[in-house]
């Protein structure tokens, strides 16, 4: 069993920063259970492309609003508490924040903790060792 909290992991290598996002990053792929766990905040008034081409993202909004553009489609749909997303088709999208959001992620295969975006906005894929 692994019980860990939010305290614990800020000002950690878990508690990572970059831009205008912050993600505190609960589960690994080093705890070896297939999935990594996130709970990611951006910022107010900022633009976010992002794109997983490595991995699948489930995000769940528990704080804030904004918008999703799906880059692929030119769809763009609203964000707000109790909006989830799945990114199964690794599709470039853009997160443009009205407030500051708050979010709840799971990556498969698992982050292990070192990824950060590149001049793409994606994570490259690292094994765990």
């Amino acid at each position: 069993m692994i019980v860990r909290t939010t305290d614990e992991i800020t000002g950690t290598e878990r508690d990572v920063a970059a831009g205008h996002w912050r993600s505190k990053r609960i589960v690994l792929g080093g705890d070896r259970v297939g999935f990594s766990f996130h709970e990611t905040v951006i910022e107010p008034g900022t633009v976010n492309e992002f794109h997983y081409a490595n991995h699948v993202e489930a995000v769940w909004l528990v704080e804030g609003e904004g918008t999703l553009l799906d880059r692929e489609t030119g769809v763009e749909y609203p964000l707000a508490p109790g909006t989830m997303y799945l990114l199964d088709g690794h599709e470039r999208h853009t997160v443009t924040t009205k407030t500051r959001m708050r979010m709840l992620c799971v990556f498969n295969p698992p982050v292990v903790g070192t990824e950060v975006h590149d001049e793409n906005g994606v994570y490259p894929l690292v094994a765990v060792d």
